[in-house]
C-alpha cells in the first residue's frame, strides 16, 4: 500500500504597491499556491496572480475598497497541518502590534505571516512556538532597495526548503 504525501510549495509576497514585474510571474509557475500579505495596490495584481494560482491575502492599509471587497484584515487558515495567521500590519516577535497578539493569542498557529515593513524577516518565536516571516516587499514603492519575497514548502506539519528570492533593485 502506498500512501501519496502531498506537500504545498507556496510563494510569499508583499508590498506589491501595483507593480508586478516578470521575475515574480516566472517563480508563481513552481508554485501550488500565491499568499499575498496585503498593500497589493491595485486590482489589476489581484487578476494577475488569480489568473496563475490560487490567491490567498489580506488587504493592506494601501489598499481601496475593492480590494478590501475581498480580502480579510485577518486570514486564519490550516495549509496541511500547519495554522497560518497572517496580517499585514502585525509586527515581529516581541514587537507585535495589539491586533496580532490578540489574534496569535486567540488562534495559536505555527506561521505567522505579515508585511507592511518592506523588511525582510525570517524570526522564530519561542514565547509564541512558531516561526514568523515577512518576505519584504516585491513592490517598487517604498523605502527598501531590494525587492524580495520567499518560497517554501509546507510538507504535513512541517514548513521546510525556505528560500529568500531578490528580485532586483527598485
Amino acid at each position: 500500500m502506498f500512501i501519496l504525501a502531498l506537500m504545498k510549495k507556496i510563494l510569499l509576497l508583499s508590498d506589491t504597491h501595483s507593480y508586478i514585474d516578470d521575475r515574480v510571474l516566472d517563480y508563481t509557475q513552481n508554485c501550488d499556491e500565491i499568499w499575498h500579505c496585503g498593500d497589493f495596490g491595485s486590482v489589476k495584481v489581484v487578476e494577475v496572480l488569480e489568473r496563475i494560482k490560487p490567491l490567498r491575502g489580506v488587504y493592506g492599509n494601501i489598499d481601496g475598497h475593492d480590494i478590501k471587497a475581498c480580502f480579510p484584515e485577518v486570514l486564519v487558515f490550516e495549509c496541511e497541518k500547519v495554522k497560518v495567521l497572517m496580517i499585514h500590519i502585525g509586527g515581529y516577535p516581541k514587537r507585535y502590534s495589539a491586533l496580532a497578539k490578540k489574534e496569535l493569542l486567540k488562534y495559536k498557529p505555527q506561521l505567522f505571516i505579515s508585511g507592511h515593513s518592506h523588511i525582510l524577516k525570517i524570526m522564530y518565536d519561542k514565547d509564541f512556538n512558531l516561526l514568523h516571516l515577512n518576505p519584504g516587499a516585491a513592490g517598487k514603492q517604498g523605502w527598501h532597495k531590494m525587492r524580495t519575497m520567499l518560497r517554501f514548502c509546507i510538507d504535513n506539519e512541517e514548513i521546510k526548503d525556505l528560500e529568500v528570492i531578490e528580485l532586483g533593485a527598485k
